[in-house]
C-alpha cells in the first residue's frame, strides 16, 4: 500500500472516530437544551471528510463542491425567483392560513407552516393533505439546489416542556425525511427542535396556541466562501 493511500485511509478512519465522538457528545449533552440537530449531520461531516481527504480549501469549500454554491452577487435574485415561485405553488394554502412565506435576514426564506393543518393532535405522522403540500415545497427546493433547508419544529406550551421537545424534533424530523423522500437532497437537510420556547402568539388562548404549533422551513443559501453560514443554526423564530 502506498503512503498517500495511507494517508486516505488514516483521514477516513479520523472522520469515523470523529463522526462517533459528535454523536456521544450530542447525546451526553445537557437534555434540557433549547435546540438539537437531527438529520442533515452528513453534509457537514461530509465537508470534513473532503477536507481531511486532501481538500485544501477546507470544509466549507467542500460542502460547496458537493453541493454547489452560488456567487455573492447572485444571491438575492436567485432567492426572489425561489420565493417568487413558491408563492405561485403555494397560494392555496396561504388564502386558506395554512401557511405563510417570509423574508428573513442574509437572503434567508421562511415558510410557516401550521402544525394544525399538517398533523393530528400529538401525533407526528403527516395527514394526507400535508403531504400534497410539502410535494410542493420539495418540488420547488429540488429545482433550487444551492440552498440549505433547515426544518424547525415548535409547539404549544401545553404538557411537560420534554414533552414538547420531544414533539417538535419528531415533527421537524417527519418533514425532513418526507422531503427526501421526494427528491430533496438530504445533506442540505437538518432538523432543529425548539419546543415550546419560540411562541409567535400568547399560549394563554387556543387560537394563540394554534399558531404555536408549527413547522418552520427556513431556506439558506449557500454562498461562495460563505458556506458555513448556510448550515449554522437558524436564528430565534419566535415573536
Amino acid at each position: 500500500m502506498n503512503r498517500s493511500m495511507t494517508r486516505k485511509n488514516s483521514a477516513i478512519l479520523l472522520v469515523a472516530l470523529l463522526c462517533t465522538a459528535l454523536f456521544v457528545t450530542a447525546c451526553a449533552g445537557d437534555p434540557n437544551r433549547k435546540t438539537k440537530i437531527g438529520a442533515g449531520v452528513g453534509a457537514v461531516l461530509g465537508g470534513i471528510a473532503g477536507s481531511q481527504l486532501g481538500d485544501k480549501s477546507g470544509t466549507n469549500a467542500a460542502i460547496g463542491a458537493a453541493i454547489g454554491a452560488l456567487a455573492g452577487g447572485a444571491t438575492g435574485r436567485y432567492m426572489d425567483n425561489q420565493q417568487q415561485e413558491l408563492n405561485q405553488k403555494l397560494s392555496a394554502e396561504q388564502a386558506r392560513d395554512m401557511l405563510d412565506i417570509t423574508r428573513l435576514n442574509g437572503d434567508a426564506l421562511k415558510i410557516g407552516v401550521a402544525s394544525d393543518a399538517s398533523f393530528a393532535v400529538d401525533s407526528a405522522t403527516l395527514s394526507g393533505n400535508a403531504q400534497s403540500t410539502f410535494n410542493k415545497i420539495a418540488e420547488t427546493l429540488k429545482d433550487y439546489d444551492k440552498t440549505a433547508i433547515h426544518v424547525v419544529g415548535h409547539t404549544d406550551s401545553t404538557g411537560s416542556e420534554q414533552y414538547n421537545m420531544k414533539l417538535s424534533q419528531q415533527r421537524a424530523q417527519a418533514v425532513a425525511q418526507f422531503l427526501t423522500s421526494r427528491g430533496v437532497d438530504p445533506q442540505r437537510v437538518l432538523t432543529w427542535g425548539r419546543g415550546e420556547s419560540e411562541p409567535i402568539a400568547s399560549n394563554d388562548t387556543e387560537a394563540g396556541r394554534a399558531e404555536n404549533r408549527r413547522v418552520d422551513i427556513v431556506i439558506k443559501p449557500i454562498v461562495e466562501g460563505q458556506e458555513s453560514q448556510a448550515f449554522s443554526e437558524p436564528p430565534y423564530l419566535g415573536s
